[in-house]
């Protein structure tokens, strides 16, 4: 038995923080340093009354109907989130209920960011190779704006809010390879939120700010953007050179390179650290930013329209944890 991707979608929040929006915010940037700086011209951002769970009922509400997939096919959902709505109940029971799946349907929540939906295809993947599941809905939902300063201008240009809907099944257009997957929990300083929950559950109102004007407080999203560049650029060569060796490919096989959106500085660096042709490295981020566990599967569902999924992909997801991880699909001739 094989998995396979057969289905993507996602939803987008409707309220837009475009780079003029930022310049009002932040006068002494400019549109173009930051459009040239990150990549990103607009993001996606909840409204104050909307969750990341609220984006995966869309989600997946839009790829039953974009596909035209009967949701009583649907045996177990995963959802991929690091803002949940609570701690408890899982969010992916709820789903189940709002999105009217049978009782019969397994629910699983798990807490990745930047490697989640990498992760989640090997999970899914997992369930359908042991039998249990048929037909796997894989869910990716992020809310970072809500972890974020408002005075954090840098990390407000790169992040903005998705979700993603994917159906992993027995049939498909792409299947699924074999998976390098790794953690190095030593880095989890370097990106993290720590108020909210029971390590730190209330605010400690330590905001500081340093001669660079970066922001570090321990109740919103920390990122030391330096040590994050220098994991990325340590790990994902590594990482890329094993996923090829565990699917018995070279670098040379594979026609499309979709990795962690994360920004377009660092994307080009990797991508002239590896020796990618340009044609065959994927970026889509400009109207939508760094969506986190939703970067890739944007970027497959947007590369499928443009007709540029064809042969051999491979798949590269890095960040908060440090976790990281990688995959290849076979995309079938007439997918």
């Amino acid at each position: 038995m094989k998995a396979y991707t057969k289905a993507i979608s996602y939803y987008l929040p409707e309220k837009c923080l475009t780079n003029e929006d930022l310049v009002k915010e932040f006068p002494e940037w400019s549109v173009e340093k930051i459009a040239s700086k990150v990549g990103v011209n607009k993001r996606h951002i909840t409204s104050d009354n909307e969750t990341a769970l609220d984006l995966a009922t869309s989600a997946a509400k839009k790829l039953f109907k974009e596909h035209s997939i009967d949701k009583s096919t649907i045996d177990f959902v995963l959802l991929c989130t690091q803002s949940p709505d609570y701690y408890l109940p899982t969010s992916s029971c709820i789903l189940q209920n709002r999105l009217g799946l049978s009782n019969s349907t397994g629910a699983l929540d798990y807490n990745l960011g930047c490697s989640g939906y990498i992760y989640g295809l090997s999970l899914a993947k997992g369930l359908i190779l042991g039998g249990i599941a048929k037909n796997v809905l894989l869910l990716t939902a992020e809310t970072y704006s809500k972890h974020l300063h408002p005075k954090d201008k840098g990390n407000r240009t790169i992040f903005g809010d998705a979700a993603t809907a994917n159906l992993i099944s027995t049939e498909g257009f792409a299947e699924i390879g074999n998976f390098a997957l790794g953690t190095d929990g030593s880095g989890a300083e370097n990106l993290i939120v720590k108020r909210g929950a029971l390590r730190q559950p209330e605010a400690k109102n330590d905001l500081v700010i340093d001669e660079n004007n970066n922001l570090k407080s321990s109740d919103y999203l920390y990122m030391n953007g330096g040590e994050i560049f220098n994991f990325t650029a340590d790990a994902v060569p590594v990482l890329v050179e094993q996923v090829l060796k565990n699917n018995q490919l070279q670098q040379d096989d594979i026609d499309l390179f979709v990795f962690h959106q994360a920004n377009k500085y660092m994307m080009n660096y990797l991508r002239k650290l590896i020796e990618i042709d340009a044609d065959k490295f994927y970026i889509y981020l400009e109207n939508v930013g760094n969506t986190v566990s939703s970067t890739i599967p944007i970027a497959l569902c947007e590369a499928q329209k443009e007709e540029k999924l064809k042969g051999n992909i491979l798949l590269a997801g890095f960040g908060v944890g440090y976790s990281w991880g990688g995959v290849t699909l076979k995309i079938k001739k007439n997918g």
